[in-house]
């Protein structure tokens, strides 16, 4: 008499193979989300175009004074954080995201230059904010051209960059 015993076996390896097969359909299926998640593809938007927004392109701040820095942030979804860096611009390089141009001073070699590089916090879940922060220029620090760049980051990391150029008397 011939055994059956390969052709079973091989009969239950196959109903074994679909069995995991269709539960691992089920289990996919069900960790299907129902709804999708808006993913935030929007840079952040700032404002330094209002009427007591400062600084502006070609502003003027002077040496041993304060000033404050005023600007209006806003998201689609989340703000996350405001940074600022102020730094001298003697060498004349260029990043300013504005379309008009400030009168120069003449290439000169730094020797005190102002440097300012600091981020503000926003308060969490919020889509706008109007920033007030006063900044104090060192009076001993080199006059001249300065950059002052403004980013502005998302909740997810979307940022936006302006590039002022002020003057420091």
């Amino acid at each position: 008499m011939k055994s059956n015993y390969p052709m079973k076996m091989m009969t239950i390896r196959k109903t074994g193979f679909f069995m995991a097969l269709l539960l691992l359909a089920v289990t996919f299926n069900a960790c299907k989300k129902d709804k999708q998640e808006e993913i935030d593809t929007a840079y952040p938007v700032m404002d330094v175009s209002s009427g007591n927004a400062f600084p502006k392109q070609c502003s003027t701040v002077k040496r041993g004074e304060k000033f404050t820095f005023r600007a209006g942030f806003s998201d689609n979804v989340q703000l996350g954080s405001v940074s600022v860096d102020i730094h001298h611009n003697f060498d004349q390089h260029s990043h300013s995201t504005e379309v008009s141009s400030c009168s120069l001073d003449a290439v000169k070699t730094p020797v005190k230059p102002f440097l300012l590089i600091k981020s503000y916090a926003v308060p969490q879940n919020l889509k706008t904010y109007q920033l007030e922060q006063e900044i104090t220029v060192p009076a001993d620090v080199d006059p001249g051209d300065y950059h002052f760049l403004i980013r502005v980051t998302d909740a997810v990391g979307w940022q936006t960059i302006k590039g002022l150029s002020i003057k420091i008397n």
